[in-house]
């Protein structure tokens, strides 16, 4: 028997016990009754809601009416976002990732201050992306057509389905790290929008933007690397599906975000190019 055929039948073995594993995950104690996070009906129906709203209701409503300002309620929202992502970078870090093992780190269940620290520290991690969902609300409210894109709806719809398993049944373990490093480009990101919601004289210094893009491509780089290499420990207690399953979904956003950076950095060049043309132009009618 060949070493490829033995290697393939051990992967085989490995994963279909990590996929009875998987299946036989009960839901976690600790959280079963925590607000909003104890059934999926609830998560469904507010995700099915702001849906509803974002792509039918809010643009009908919208469509005879002036595009409102919000200009004081972005900045306190804004401001608050900063505050709650440097909370959950400080309680992520705190709870786990100053000693966790970076190659592999199982999921506690234990009701020590530890584990549950952490496990409350997932749960305000889902909090987190309910309370995100207002971003396209306002983008709808304000008539910013063009921002209410498929990246966006999907990256803010699966955040709060993915964050809600991770309370239910990993409140802990490899997958925080998610939370972790997601939370910290979120204080850059809100930060940049409280400030751009200040007006124009504030904006004139808000080079930045596009590196907040670059900057999410590189959390999920990130993200990567910490859940593939789940793959190739094989005593790890963490579960490889669950793993695998961040591996995939941060390669689609990998994707999905660095075509965005392309689409935008290419429309910005035809505007630059389309405004030094109108200044020659406009230089050569003086001459």
């Amino acid at each position: 028997m060949s070493a490829i055929t033995v290697m393939l039948e051990n992967c085989t073995r490995t994963y279909s016990k990590e996929w009875v594993d998987f299946w036989a995950i009960e839901r976690d104690v600790r959280t079963r009754d925590w607000f909003l996070a104890e059934s999926l009906p609830t998560l469904f129906t507010i995700l099915g809601a702001y849906l509803f709203f974002c792509i039918y209701a809010g643009p009908w409503l919208m469509r005879n009416r002036k595009a409102f300002k919000l200009r004081n309620t972005l900045i306190v929202y804004n401001a608050l976002q900063v505050v709650f992502s440097a909370v959950l970078v400080y309680e992520f870090y705190v709870a786990g990732w100053s000693y966790y093992n970076y190659k592999c780190e199982p999921v506690s269940y234990a009701t020590d201050p530890k584990s549950m620290r952490m496990a409350r520290a997932v749960y305000l991690y889902y909090i987190a992306k309910l309370t995100e969902l207002l971003d396209t609300v306002f983008f709808v409210l304000r008539k910013k057509d063009r921002q209410v894109t498929f990246l966006h709806l999907y990256h803010h719809t699966f955040m709060p389905i993915f964050s809600i398993y991770g309370v239910q049944y990993f409140a802990g373990g490899q997958n925080t790290i998610v939370g972790l490093v997601n939370s910290f480009i979120h204080i850059i990101m809100y930060a940049y929008y409280m400030l751009a919601a200040m007006g124009p004289k504030v904006q004139k210094y808000l080079w930045w933007k596009k590196y907040i893009t670059i900057l999410q491509i590189i959390q999920f780089v990130i993200i990567f690397f910490v859940t593939t290499q789940v793959q190739f420990q094989p005593n790890c207690g963490y579960n490889k599906i669950v793993a695998m399953g961040s591996t995939f979904n941060s390669i689609l956003f990998i994707y999905l975000f660095s075509s965005f950076y392309v689409e935008n950095f290419k429309r910005e060049n035809r505007k630059n190019v389309a405004n030094d043309g109108a200044k020659q132009a406009a230089a050569l009618k003086q001459d």
